[in-house]
């Protein structure tokens, strides 16, 4: 059983008792203080009392560390300490000095200090711990407002620079992983359970597209998706504005890809492969018409009901509606009232046919394309979701971080925030950064 040192325990002990003796000392009549004072006076004091724990225990540890002797990588030879080296550390608990030995290799093969090695602190001011917090609010807000959430809320200042060189170093080993992972998933290496022993819990995935400007190419499109327990859930009836249980998603897990829709496709599978798609009963594919999207869809989900976002269908009633009386208003909002009933009930022939007698061709050639994918009275009796509001909701959160106002993106940068702010979206920011640990 590992006992704490007692020298140490009582050398933190009095630090605390020092640093708690300075506070009163410089405001003795903080018992009587205002609200502000009192926690200006005691957040300093706790900022002092972090600050010098921290350092008295890095300091013992580091010590433990450098006990076990290293070897040499390359020769295996034990490394020789040659000399002491004082650094300065940021960690999460502030700002602290750390003491440690140069370790070098008798043959000459270099040398290393240990206590960085194992720490991974290796080239940078932030301890680990302090660079995930950076990072993961970098992912969130530009970097000038989140250097802004750290003075107000942390506590802490920190320049822009600094925020965006973390970012940048992590987003390389975050992309790089995520591209190791992705590479090594296929459709082919899929293991499927025995038949009947899929997963019960049903599952959706949504895919859609946004912009974003890279420098020295301009506007290119990335590409998203999403993927979803399918639950019930209370909202309003689209058709008849009563309180109804529908289908909607839970535990939301995004992906986004700057590239061709073949990229995106890998990743997408990865993800779902990692979710347990693959191996679930029920499943389904809600998206807009986008053709890229649907191929996809044959390509990697060719057993999911297929649905087209009930909204984009009402969206290109109102354009077909138009395109029939486009001289007559009224006329064109009764026949849109009309088919948007009948699109909800499934009955699409009753859109496609006068369309077809008007020789509307480009109009009713979307609705004779998608008519199976818009059977919304079928699909929404069986359970499943005929919105894609989760995947649109997606893109505006990429979006909102990655096309503010004059923002230009080198493409290993935008490709590197990708991953950073969909793990952030999915909740699952935690394990990206162990990963990039390991």
């Amino acid at each position: 059983m590992v006992t704490f040192p007692v020298a140490l325990q009582v050398k933190l002990e009095s630090l605390v008792q020092e640093v708690v003796r300075q506070m009163l000392t410089t405001s003795p009549a903080l018992h009587t203080a205002p609200l502000d004072e009192i926690e200006k006076a005691v957040r300093a004091a706790g900022q002092q009392v972090q600050e010098r724990l921290t350092e008295e225990l890095i300091q013992a540890s580091a010590a433990q560390v450098e006990t076990e002797w290293p070897r040499c990588v390359v020769c295996a030879e034990r490394l020789r300490a040659k000399v002491k080296r004082t650094r300065r550390l940021v960690t999460d608990t502030g700002e602290v000095s750390l003491t440690r030995d140069y370790y070098a290799c008798p043959a000459g093969h270099g040398g290393s200090f240990p206590v960085d090695q194992r720490w991974q602190l290796s080239g940078h001011a932030y301890s680990p711990a302090r660079a995930a917090a950076m990072v993961w609010l970098s992912s969130l807000l530009p970097y000038a407002e989140a250097q802004e959430v750290f003075r107000r809320i942390g506590h802490w200042s920190v320049g822009t620079t600094s925020l965006w060189n973390e970012t940048h170093y992590w987003g390389m080993k975050a992309h790089t992983d995520h591209q190791r992972q992705v590479d090594q998933v296929s459709v082919e290496r899929v293991v499927l359970p025995p038949a009947g022993q899929d997963t019960p819990q049903p599952q959706g995935v949504s895919m859609d597209g946004g912009m974003v400007h890279i420098r020295g190419e301009g506007w290119k499109e990335f590409k998203a998706g999403v993927i979803y327990d399918v639950v019930p859930e209370e909202t309003e009836d689209p058709v008849t504005g009563d309180r109804v249980e529908l289908a909607g998603g839970q535990r939301l897990d995004y992906v986004a890809v700057l590239g061709e829709p073949q990229s995106f496709g890998k990743a997408f599978w990865a993800l779902a492969v990692q979710r347990g798609f693959p191996r679930t009963a029920k499943t389904s594919v809600t998206a807009d018409g986008a053709e890229w999207i649907w191929n996809l869809a044959a390509d990697y989900f060719p057993d999911s009901t297929q649905i087209v976002d009930g909204y984009h269908g009402t969206e290109h009633v109102a354009q077909a509606a138009m395109a029939l009386s486009p001289q007559n208003v009224p006329a064109a909002q009764a026949w849109q009232a009309l088919w948007r009933n009948a699109l909800y009930l499934g009955e699409v022939d009753r859109i496609i046919a006068p369309l077809d007698q008007a020789g509307l061709n480009s109009e009713s050639h979307y609705f004779h394309h998608h008519a199976r994918r818009m059977q919304y009275q079928t699909f929404r009796e069986e359970g499943y979701p005929i919105g894609s509001g989760s995947v649109e909701s997606g893109i505006k959160q990429f979006k909102r971080r990655l096309t503010g106002a004059g923002m230009r993106w080198s493409r290993p940068g935008a490709e590197q925030m990708l991953v950073l702010r969909s793990a952030a979206m999915s909740g699952t920011f935690d394990t990206l950064w162990q990963n990039c640990l390991n």
